[in-house]
């Protein structure tokens, strides 16, 4: 009866060619299915991942993938074989091929999900795997874009590469990305490295296809029983994002760029007056240069501007501000080490084996190989020298590469080959040379350029040069959701806009409020209008401060988001469809979850006075700011407030956070307000969040690490709140001072107790919040029982 389900399902034969000719089970208990032009080969990694990869007749076997990390697991397999098909299944995961005429469908446990159409075809320049889809079908991926959230009916190029300005709409940008994910919950990742085009559909004919000019023919199907739960699975496969160090969710202060060590001090400075934390300093090209043009590749502190770079980067140090240099794949011909690259071989080659030199913005260049041991080593010991120098944060810049000539040659690949991966093997560069030499610390790894897998090195990726205006702005949500799906939790935006003189407060001050809410607080441009908020207006200085403060009142919260990215792949920002199934939401990105209990709606257009927000119909949902309870399931029109953006707290969420910060480095999470979102209608809550000392590589791997857990019940009148701690194996327990905040208690305690114990100094608010001041010693579980 299952097979016949399955067969009956099937909507069209494959390409007429393909004939069946045998299948059988190698000694891995893969299958192996051998059709008349070739040979597919058929390998679960889980119940959740199928692997199917296509070798055609006289076509030598390609290399490894740049993506996969997880070997397949020895899974229970089931195969069955009749007159007419072959089922070959595991627990979730299951393959029907029907042998006449040729056709493959996949299944997740019952439910269909996609089947090959023409599969595998060879044209005079492409090489495709074509796919039938449901009519309906939404599809998501492709990497970074701005198209909507539904991204069918596009041809996208696979091929990494900058837009300048863009706003409301790009179909190319630094990210691309092989991977398709469907509304009907499942990805498709295509394993292949070189370039080539996506087809989501374009000529509605309800096809997607992969082409590509050369390489694997092998993609994975992921499904799950939740969006979380394939996300997981992905990232599983291609690898998890590692924990950032935590001043990496502080706020930055860069610009293109700090001409000097003078003006770069004098902006720490300013932070520093106005009391606006502050964590970073990025330093653009000049570092290295006086002027844009012709410099770059010098790699070196250029001393006429930053005379006293050494002491100016340990002052910042001494002030809790980290310095970040930026570094580029360039080495022009007239920068200072043009002829020591060249002396020690570490640039691409041309046809006839010398560097290859052309021409783009910044002047005549080579680049540097990557793939030659000789150049990872040689750009590994600048970074090296870098390191000594102080500074802790690396900046990839016009990684794509932004010109890479096709007729171009690495060590063992050409240029289109290795486009997309660049900058992903550029990020591997740098996270193995931290745990080859600096095996304690987290990299900062800020980069405009990989691809699938890459967030496995620590990658952090934005959004390019967005223009700096409204269109800029309303673009950043769906990319931001969008790059999370496909593992890279960390795109970000460069706050307030990059591209244009475009002075207008009201779109800055909405985009940094926006930026609270969303990986990275970095707030970036082209220096004809000033990014950083000490530079700005009074006004919006003030409004930018506001922001910021929240964004370090909860770095608890945040930091536990990123725990759970690390674990289990899931995005910080995720889609209101994770978890409401109104059809309508599948296209929404102009609100979003923040991690497990924000629900966060950015303000996308200037002089708007409410805007509509949906509340998702699997809670009730408090106003941050003002304490009213909405009841989910609806879209509101609210208010707008200058101060800021809607933001509303799932009921029965604990919310850790920290009183106003200047610097992570005062961070202590001995001293927090738990604020406890009470409702009647949530009789049973718990959340756990993490913690550990925000600078050692593999923390939670090493047990270095606490995990603390609060628990609250509702009862007769009754609410108990239980804190527990659960410590990692090298973790010190100690002993903390709580304020425990309960929202929403309309009604003045008869009685307060902690383990047993009745006390009296707690106090209620006008705002119907109860406070208690609680001490913890987190060896012992805590009671708290109010009556």
């Amino acid at each position: 009866m299952f097979p016949l389900l399955l067969i009956c399902a099937f909507v069209s034969a494959q390409n007429t060619q393909r004939q069946y000719q045998s299948s059988y089970l190698n000694a891995d208990h893969h299958l192996e299915v051998y059709v008349s032009d070739g040979m597919y080969k058929f390998t679960p990694y889980t119940s959740k991942i199928m692997e199917t990869s296509f070798s055609p007749n006289n076509k030598p076997k390609v290399g490894r993938s740049h993506a996969v990390v997880l070997s397949p697991s020895r899974i229970k397999t089931d195969l069955v074989e009749t007159a007419d098909f072959v089922i070959y299944s595991t627990s979730g995961m299951v393959v029907t091929i029907l042998k006449s005429p040729f056709q493959i469908q996949y299944h997740y446990k019952t439910k269909s999900l996609i089947s090959e159409a023409q599969g595998y075809v060879k044209t005079d320049s492409l090489e495709t795997i074509q796919f039938n889809l449901d009519p309906e079908e939404i599809l998501y991926g492709g990497g970074a874009r701005a198209l909507g959230m539904n991204r069918r009916g596009y041809r996208l190029q696979l091929y990494n590469k900058a837009h300048y300005g863009y706003e409301t709409h790009s179909e190319l940008m630094n990210y691309t990305m092989p991977i398709v994910l469907s509304s009907e919950q499942y990805m498709i990742h295509f394993d292949n490295a070189p370039i080539g085009f996506l087809d989501l559909d374009s000529k509605h004919t309800n096809k997607l296809t992969y082409e590509t000019i050369s390489g694997r023919m092998t993609y994975q199907i992921i499904a799950g029983d939740s969006w979380v739960d394939m996300i997981e699975s992905y990232t599983s496969l291609t690898g998890k994002q590692p924990i950032l160090p935590r001043w990496a969710l502080g706020n930055f202060s860069s610009r293109f760029g700090y001409h000097s060590q003078a003006e770069a001090e004098s902006t720490i400075q300013k932070f520093k007056d106005a009391n606006i934390p502050v964590d970073a300093i990025i330093l653009d090209l000049y570092w290295f240069g006086k002027d844009i043009k012709g410099t770059m590749g010098n790699l070196e502190v250029f001393r006429d501007s930053f005379p006293d770079f050494e002491g100016m980067v340990k002052r910042f140090k001494s002030k809790g501000v980290k310095t970040i240099t930026i570094t580029e794949p360039f080495v022009l011909t007239t920068s200072k080490r043009w002829d020591e690259a060249v002396e020690k071989d570490v640039l691409a080659k041309d046809t006839l084996g010398n560097p290859y030199k052309y021409d783009f913005y910044f002047g005549n260049t080579g680049l540097i190989d990557l793939y030659n041991p000789k150049g990872k080593k040689w750009f590994w010991d600048i970074y090296k020298d870098l390191h000594a120098k102080g500074v802790v944060g690396i900046w990839g810049d016009l990684g794509e590469p932004e010109v890479h000539p096709t007729d171009l040659r690495h060590f063992n690949a050409t240029a289109d080959e290795v486009h997309n991966i660049y900058g992903h093997d550029w990020a591997k560069l740098i996270f193995d040379g931290y745990a080859k030499d600096f095996p304690d610390e987290r990299p900062f790894i800020l980069m405009r350029a990989a691809y699938s897998g890459s967030q496995r090195f620590g990658l952090i990726p934005w959004s390019g040069d967005v223009n700096r205006s409204w269109g800029g702005l309303q673009s950043q949500p769906e990319i931001a959701l969008q790059m999370g799906m496909q593992g890279l939790g960390y795109m970000h935006s460069d706050l307030g806009g990059f591209a244009g003189a475009n002075l207008d407060d009201e779109l800055y001050v909405r985009w940094l409020q926006y930026g609270v809410f969303q990986p990275i607080f970095r707030p970036h441009a082209q220096e004809e209008v000033a990014s950083e908020p000490v530079h700005r207006s009074t006004e919006a200085m003030t409004s930018a401060k506001t922001a910021i403060d929240l964004r370090y009142k909860l770095l608890p919260y945040n930091y536990n988001v990123s725990f759970q990215n690390q674990r289990d792949g899931t995005p910080l920002m995720r889609p209101l469809f994770f978890e409401d199934a109104n059809p309508e939401l599948l296209t929404e990105a102009k609100t979003y979850f923040w991690g497990d209990d924000f629900l966060i709606s950015p303000v996308l257009n200037p002089e708007i006075i409410q805007q509509d927000v949906y509340f998702p119909s699997n809670s009730k949902w408090v106003d941050f700011y003002t304490e009213q309870v909405v009841q989910g399931g609806q879209s509101k029109s609210v208010q707008l407030s200058n101060a800021y953006i809607p933001t509303y707290v799932r009921v029965g969420a604990f919310i850790p956070m920290v009183q106003s910060l200047q610097t992570t480095d005062n961070y202590d999470a001995k001293t927090l307000d738990i604020h406890y979102y009470h409702d009647p209608s949530v009789l049973r809550s718990e959340r756990q969040f993490y913690n550990d000392d925000g600078t050692t590589a593999d923390a939670y791997e090493k047990g270095m690490f606490e995990l603390l857990n609060f628990e609250s019940s509702v009862k007769r009148g009754k609410i108990v709140i239980i804190f527990k701690s659960d410590n990692g194996l090298n973790f010190m327990p100690n002993s903390k001072q709580i304020n425990l905040i309960i929202h929403n208690l309309k009604t003045n305690p008869r009685r307060v107790s902690v383990n047993g114990t009745r006390i009296q100094n707690h106090k209620k608010t006008s705002n119907n919040q109860l406070v208690i001041p609680v001490f913890w010693d987190t060896k012992n579980t805590l009671k708290i029982k109010i009556n």
